[in-house]
């Protein structure tokens, strides 16, 4: 009996080493663990600072608008712009604003001497302007523009000083004006750069931030 059981522990221990060689991954132990993940070459570590700074670049990609401007200086700031190819990331926005300053220069006295202004206007290069004609005080006097506020309307005070045009004032005006803006979408700091360098030959525009439509 004695050698029937020790014979029945040999068999035993012997099955148990025999299942162990079938797949040692079974038993909870991998051989080749690195062989057994996916492209771990391609594995990289981020450090936190650096998901600061894509994060931060990507706040500082937004929409800009800058504006506003008439009819007429619209045309020039959207020359202006053909440049920097931006295609469907420029939009227009028209709207209706109340200026409440106005650069001018006081009446002339009659429509010969409103034109004679004129002429001198054009030659300094002076495009934009509007005789106002209507009845009352300000007959024949010569809006060089209207601006939403005091600072835009003294930039623009200051390149028509520049440009030696004489006489030329400035004062309050409420009124209502038809104005174009361009939206700029998805603006990045280098974009914004050369934005604010095309705000300097066009007075009284700003650069300010917009929704993104969509």
């Amino acid at each position: 009996m004695r050698a029937l059981f020790l014979l029945l522990i040999a068999a035993n221990l012997g099955f148990y080493a025999w299942t162990r060689q079938i797949d040692p991954r079974e038993q909870g132990r991998d051989p080749e663990p690195l062989a057994r993940q996916i492209e771990p070459q391609k594995l990289t570590i981020v450090a936190p600072e650096s998901l600061q700074t894509q994060a931060a670049a990507k706040q500082r990609r937004s929409c800009i608008e800058w504006g506003s401007f008439s009819s007429v200086d619209a045309a020039r700031a959207e020359q202006a712009l053909a440049p920097l190819a931006l295609g469907p990331r420029l939009a227009q926005r028209r709207s209706e604003e109340t200026a409440h300053w106005w650069v001018f220069l006081p009446p002339q006295g009659n429509r010969q001497g409103a034109l004679r202004k004129v002429e001198e206007l054009k030659g300094l290069g002076v495009e934009e302007f509007f005789v106002m004609q209507e009845e009352g005080r300000l007959r024949w006097a010569i809006s060089l523009g209207v601006f939403r506020t005091e600072d835009s309307a003294k930039a623009r005070l200051e390149a028509l000083r520049a440009k030696k045009v004489r006489g030329v004032q400035l004062g309050e005006r409420d009124t209502q004006v038809a104005k174009v803006s361009f939206q700029v979408r998805d603006a990045d700091e280098a974009l914004v750069a050369k934005l604010r360098e095309q705000v300097q030959g066009f007075a009284g525009s700003e650069l300010r931030e917009c929704a993104a439509a969509g």
